[in-house]
C-alpha cells in the first residue's frame, strides 16, 4: 500500500538535510538515527514514523517538528 504522505515527509527531510548541505550520514549522527533508516526515510517506500523520531529530525534540521509536515 502507498502512504503518499510518508513520501512527502521524505522529501521534506531531504530538502532540509540538501539546504544544511548534510549527508545522510552526518545527519543520522546529528538526529541519533541510524543512516540507513534515513535512507529508507528518503527513499521510495518510506516507513511510519514515530513521533519520537520526527522531533529528533526536526532538531538535527533546525525547524520544529509541525514544520517538517508542512508541505
Amino acid at each position: 500500500m502507498e502512504y503518499p504522505i510518508r513520501r512527502k515527509l521524505g522529501r521534506k527531510i531531504k530538502e532540509l538535510r540538501e539546504k544544511y548541505d548534510y549527508t545522510q550520514e552526518e545527519l543520522s549522527e546529528i538526529a541519533d538515527i541510524d543512516y540507513k533508516y534515513i535512507q529508507r526515510i528518503e527513499g521510495k517506500h518510506p516507513p511510519a514514523l514515530k513521533i519520537d523520531t520526527i522531533v529528533k529530525l526536526a532538531k538535527a534540521l533546525k525547524v520544529e517538528p509541525y514544520n517538517l509536515l508542512k508541505f
